[in-house]
């Protein structure tokens, strides 16, 4: 690491006042050198609280960077904690963010050039104000983030139900409404939130959710949820872009991290492609990780302890990663990442091993599909003459969600966990390859090619990715859901009850190695609750009516309808 190791003096300024162009101001601490130098500025903006370390702090240690020779500025965005103004989630990051960084480049103590850094909306705040194109911003470090013109919180058509109740109750309701409220109904209303909080599980059923009552006892917050239920900021948000070109001609050199179960991967990942363009500013790294989370345990696995943030490969942790990416863009003067530097680095699973690569996906890629057979097989054979699969979709009922890419309450429940149990239903279908005899690597974008039916008006499908283990342990590894009246694309897709639709499945993506012994195996079901809203098979959704029927579904693989997985097998 190119490290400083001397021993720095750091000062820390509380509560420093940015005067934004309509006169609102917004608080930050700011960490620095205590000399007479200028140096360049990092700058983090925030809707938490800058003051509570496991959120200003999160999993970056801002008192190192500074001892690195950066101005470390920890901002709370507007409407936020001690900052003026009115909460309006995205579409207030762009103006706002301009202004910060320009004010940020003009500090007494800085040297004109700000990078930015910070995870998931942190990230967003770095993106957005990337689109308004501020002329000191000169690098940035998004971690773990939606896409830049993405819905934050849907999934092909599908509400990411507990992702969405949980943001706004944890995260946003408790100051919001402080903000509202005299001092003696906030004391009520707090307590309230806590107890919510604590029974977000139960919650998490209730319908319709539009008259969720954790945000209807709160009058002041029922405008906010609904518009962040229909993503309306994120909609505003992405009118108001001052950059209408394309990203890969943003410009701005970006560190893009990303984790294998994180909610954010695929937006991400996307992230990092959309901005690759002919500059080579853009780097990219994915661990075995979730949102938020890098130890080297996640979920029921063990990937060894130079999995983690703090050791990634034994030799630098997230700080470090920082501190070396903003050497090199503020300090150097640089225009083009290192030649002998691949831009990729990602994580292994099964071996538990880092690699680097030159390019997302890996160009030596064979995607090679794997079909459904009956008798619940998975082969590279193409299908004969067999007859389809069914089982009964009860929305009553659904499948609960088991591991993967979750954001829930407290971060429970996400990462890789043992699927054998779940497999059990009658609504739950597994396809399973033979037992291995040779390592298969498989990693880089999946896809489902699936052929199915149904006689309800609407209906989901969730498919898995799983590795197998020689005791018969199924731990997921990716997977993906589509809302069947959205297949194209098209919210108006229609069908005839019985009709075979063809369904394309993004599963987005992973790296593993099946090892000698495993299997891989392919999970369809009609339900992933509540990390999906379930589609209750009238045609709308659990989000504005209480109404469910049931739904016969067909997976069908034959001849005709060659149901497969689209594997991108590295050689």
């Amino acid at each position: 690491m190119n490290e400083t190791s001397k021993n720095v003096q750091i000062i820390v300024d509380r509560e420093v006042a940015c005067t934004l162009r309509d006169g609102i101001k917004l608080y930050a601490n700011i960490y620095r050198p205590n000399d007479d130098g200028k140096y360049p500025v990092l700058l983090t903006r925030l809707p938490y609280d800058k003051n509570l370390p496991n959120f200003s702090h999160r999993y970056i240690d801002p008192i190192r960077l500074a001892m690195n020779g950066y101005v470390v500025i920890i901002q709370d965005v507007r409407g936020r904690f001690a900052s003026e103004g009115e909460f309006e989630p995205f579409v207030q990051e762009l103006k706002d963010g301009y202004d910060t960084v320009e004010w940020a480049a003009a500090l007494p103590y800085a040297n004109g050039k700000v990078g930015m850094f910070g995870l998931s909306y942190y990230a967003f705040t770095q993106l957005y104000a990337l689109m308004e194109q501020p002329p000191s911003l000169k690098a940035i470090f998004p971690a773990m983030t939606g896409h830049i013109f993405g819905d934050a919180f849907k999934q092909s058509g599908v509400h990411m139900l507990a992702s969405t109740e949980t943001w706004v109750l944890d995260s946003v309701a408790a100051d919001y409404l402080k903000r509202k409220q005299s001092a003696e109904q906030y004391e009520h209303t707090i307590q309230e939130i806590t107890n919510d909080l604590d029974k977000m599980d139960e919650w998490h059923g209730f319908k319709p959710v539009k008259e969720w009552p954790p945000v209807k006892k709160h009058p002041e917050l029922v405008e906010f949820f609904r518009k962040y239920l229909h993503q309306d900021f994120t909609k505003d948000a992405m009118k108001q872009f001052s950059f209408k070109g394309d990203p890969s001609e943003l410009g701005v050199p970006a560190y893009h991290l990303a984790g294998w179960y994180d909610n954010f991967l695929d937006a991400t990942i996307r992230n990092y492609e959309s901005m690759k363009g002919s500059a080579n500013n853009q780097k990219l790294i994915i661990g075995p990780w979730g949102h938020g989370m890098f130890h080297s345990e996640l979920g029921e696995r063990n990937f060894g302890i130079n999995s983690s943030g703090n050791s990634i490969e034994g030799k630098e942790d997230i700080t470090g990663l920082h501190i070396k990416w903003f050497d090199y863009w503020l300090k150097a003067d640089f225009e083009q990442l290192p030649e002998d530097e691949d831009p990729v680095k990602i994580f292994i699973m099964g071996e538990n091993k880092w690699r680097s690569e030159k390019t997302w996906p890996l160009e030596r890629t064979v995607y090679t599909p794997y079909y459904l057979h009956e008798n619940g097989s998975l082969s590279k054979n193409d299908p004969a003459e067999e007859a389809p699969d069914s089982y009964v979709h009860d929305p009553n009922h659904p499948v609960p969600t088991t591991g993967g890419g979750v954001l829930f309450y407290n971060g429970r429940g996400a990462g890789p966990r043992d699927q054998s149990e779940l497999e059990k239903r009658d609504d739950v279908l597994t396809y399973t390859s033979e037992v291995l005899d040779t390592p298969v690597e498989v990693t880089g974008w999946i896809k489902m090619k699936l052929w199915a039916s149904y006689d309800a008006h609407d209906t989901d499908f969730v498919v898995k990715l799983i590795d197998v283990m020689p005791d018969g342990t199924a731990y997921n590894l990716t997977d993906g859901v589509i809302r069947a009246k959205y297949r194209g694309g098209n919210g108006g897709n229609n069908h005839l009850p019985e009709e075979i639709v063809e369904l394309d499945v993004d599963m987005w993506a992973t790296s593993n190695v099946f090892l000698p012994g495993h299997s891989i195996r392919i999970e369809i079901s009609s339900s992933s609750f509540p990390r999906y809203d379930v589609n209750p098979g009238t045609g709308n959704t659990t989000i504005d009516s209480t109404e469910m029927v049931t739904s016969n579904q067909k997976i069908y693989h034959d001849q005709e309808h060659p149901s497969h997985v689209i594997l991108p097998i590295i050689n």
